[in-house]
């Protein structure tokens, strides 16, 4: 289970509130207006925001004070965070090893990563020569490889089109059911948060409020919700 006692978040000066807990396994859709602190949320849960009160605990284990390395923590961003000069297999294997020095378990790791995300073959390819949604399979990835039972998505797939976008959150539901990872996903679009996520935590005012069920909150939301929904 993720836990947050009494935090707050310090963001260049802004302050986001959370006292929440999200079951381990969990499906979990972050929503709320732009500027809420949606990011703010999972980038604490990650460790590159600090924590000024309180504590984030991971299955009972204190995590405040840790470095993000440190972290049971995949985290996919939005723009992927690819090296163009570095084959796609090569990106990959970061998640492995910083230094690329795979050993022959590792390289197979990897292609088993690209195999399972349907990569197969490209490994090396140069992040330019695959298309947006290869990009972000390849990026994809690179989170499997690191086998991370936190798996945090800030908006990744914001740039795809519907049709591609709604296959990524597919692929990302699959892979976390077969993996067992709990998922955070940033989302401004509700229609995403009813695909995959079992529940949701709503950022509005500096709170984060703790997960309720998707459907009941989306059918009849508070009206900080109600207001960003239109």
């Amino acid at each position: 289970m993720l836990s947050l006692e009494g935090v707050t978040v310090d963001n260049g000066g802004f302050h986001l509130r959370a006292d929440l807990a999200v079951p381990k396994g969990a499906r979990v859709a972050v929503i709320g207006p732009s500027g809420a602190g949606k990011s703010t949320l999972v980038e604490a849960v990650a460790g590159f925001l600090p924590v000024i009160e309180g504590r984030v605990l991971w299955r009972g284990r204190d995590i405040t004070h840790d470095g993000p390395g440190a972290r049971p923590v995949a985290m996919l961003f939005q723009d992927g965070n690819l090296f163009p000069h570095l084959t796609v297999a090569e990106n990959v294997g970061l998640g492995l090893r910083p230094d690329l020095r795979l050993d022959a378990a590792q390289r197979k790791t990897v292609a088993r990563a690209l195999a399972r995300v349907g990569l197969e073959g490209l490994g090396a390819r140069r992040p330019a020569q695959l298309s947006g949604g290869q990009q972000s399979r390849a990026a994809l990835a690179r989170v499997l490889v690191q086998g991370r039972p936190l798996l945090l998505l800030d908006e990744p797939f914001a740039a795809l089109g519907p049709a591609l976008k709604s296959e990524m959150l597919d692929l990302v539901a699959e892979l976390a059911g077969e993996t067992g990872a709990t998922l955070l996903m940033v989302s401004h679009d509700p229609g995403e948060a009813r695909r995959i996520a079992s529940d949701v935590i709503l950022v509005a005012e500096g709170q984060a409020h703790p997960p309720e069920p998707t459907g009941p909150l989306l059918d009849d939301p508070p009206e900080a919700l109600r207001a960003y929904l239109g």
